[in-house]
């Protein structure tokens, strides 16, 4: 018996960092060691992408949402480049 999955557990985590009087960054982290080792540049930027479209859902913050677009728009211009 085959069982598929159709879910599609991301490889990477993002949240965000920073108090109100500094710039709001974010960051990234690896769910599995062995993803870190057979990620691509071009599937680690999608995985950041897809991490970053889950958080921005999320966040509730002015700070943060500014934060997350801004991550958004970056990875979307540094996957056009690459392509």
């Amino acid at each position: 018996m085959n069982i598929i999955t159709e879910e599609y557990d991301l490889p990477v985590m993002a949240k965000t960092c920073g108090c109100k009087s500094n710039k709001r960054k974010v960051t990234y982290s690896f769910l599995s060691e062995s993803h870190a080792l057979c990620l691509d540049r071009k599937d680690l930027i999608n995985a950041q992408l897809e991490a970053c479209n889950k958080l921005v859902k999320y966040a509730t913050d002015e700070d943060d949402m500014r934060a997350v677009e801004k991550e958004i728009n970056e990875l979307k211009l540094t996957l056009d480049l690459m392509t």
